[in-house]
């Protein structure tokens, strides 16, 4: 991915080193996009989105399950680490240029969904994204870095650990830096689907459900965040920052977290009703429905089994 030397996001906080104590509490906001490619969320294509909402009636997230990270909710990372040693220090270099990094995808994403909303006619508000080591508090209570990369609706906030991008290249050999931008790129979906409505109604009704339907519907949703992240590529593509590769490590990324390579690994079997994420096949599927299309209106998961 073509990022040095570009514009990098205002929205990022680093919080690192500072024990999870940051406030970051409050901020909301709502709003939303159109689709590129073919079918844009404008006109009919936003109409498609608010039958997407309407189908979401069946549906409502917890946010302290969100905490459980939107990518691997039964990684076995044992607790917390312990702060940071001198040794640590020396690696900050590599850490600061991924910050870097980070902020120029942000930045991109806020192209992207800004673009998006405006041709519905609508407001994109911007999320922020709190890099942290160890645990943090967010408004959806404390969380610590064994949980993985989340988003919080509660303050319409990203929480990243950039060690997670450590464990994705050695423990899900996930390389490359196409893979950490799917990892923003779905949180910030997360985001898209705060604004627009879905995870409101997701949470609002989830304490209606079984945990079978709760984790069958949790799955669409997670995959519904994939095919955003696919846009997003699909936008980056057009604007020509992706290089030869990119796509194939986004697409190595969604398979390592998919449930079925997650409890494969874990646990030796596969449980698919226990399913939260979507198995790799379907992650991959619906992240390169978003990536050919560029048209927000095929990411309704919840009304169709198959991209």
């Amino acid at each position: 991915m073509r990022w040095r030397g570009r514009r990098q996001s205002s929205n990022v906080e680093d919080r690192r080193g500072r024990g999870g104590f940051g406030s970051g509490l409050g901020k909301g906001g709502l709003s939303f996009p159109r689709g590129g490619g073919s079918g844009g969320i404008g006109g009919r294509g936003l109409i498609g989105l608010v039958a997407i909402v309407a189908v979401l009636w069946l549906l409502g997230v917890n946010p302290v399950d969100l905490l459980q990270g939107t990518l691997s909710p039964d990684r076995q990372t044992a607790g917390t680490r312990l702060p940071e040693t001198s040794a640590q220090n020396q690696a900050s270099a590599p850490e600061d240029e991924l910050k870097q990094f980070v902020s120029v995808v942000l930045a991109d994403t806020e192209d992207v969904w800004h673009e998006l909303f405006r041709a519905s006619g609508e407001t994109y508000s911007e999320p922020t994204l709190v890099l942290f080591s160890d645990q943090v508090r967010s408004a959806c209570g404390f969380a610590g870095a064994a949980m993985g990369p989340f988003y919080c609706p509660g303050d319409s906030t990203v929480y990243l650990d950039l060690g997670f991008f450590r464990e994705l290249r050695e423990r899900f050999e996930a390389p490359g830096d196409f893979a950490q931008a799917y990892v923003i790129a779905h949180e910030v979906g997360h985001h898209v689907q705060n604004l627009v409505g879905i995870l409101p109604k997701y949470n609002e009704l989830r304490q209606t459900l079984s945990e079978r339907e709760a984790n069958a519907l949790s799955v669409r949703l997670e995959l519904q965040a994939d095919c955003f992240a696919g846009v997003f590529a699909y936008f980056e593509r057009q604007r020509g920052v992706l290089e030869e590769g990119d796509v194939a490590e986004a697409l190595g990324a969604a398979a390592a977290v998919g449930d079925d390579a997650i409890q494969r690994r874990t646990q030796g079997q596969v449980v698919p009703d226990a399913f939260n994420h979507g198995s790799s096949a379907d992650r991959q599927a619906w992240f390169q429905a978003g990536f050919e299309t560029g048209d927000v209106t095929r990411c309704d998961t919840f009304s169709r089994d198959d991209p």
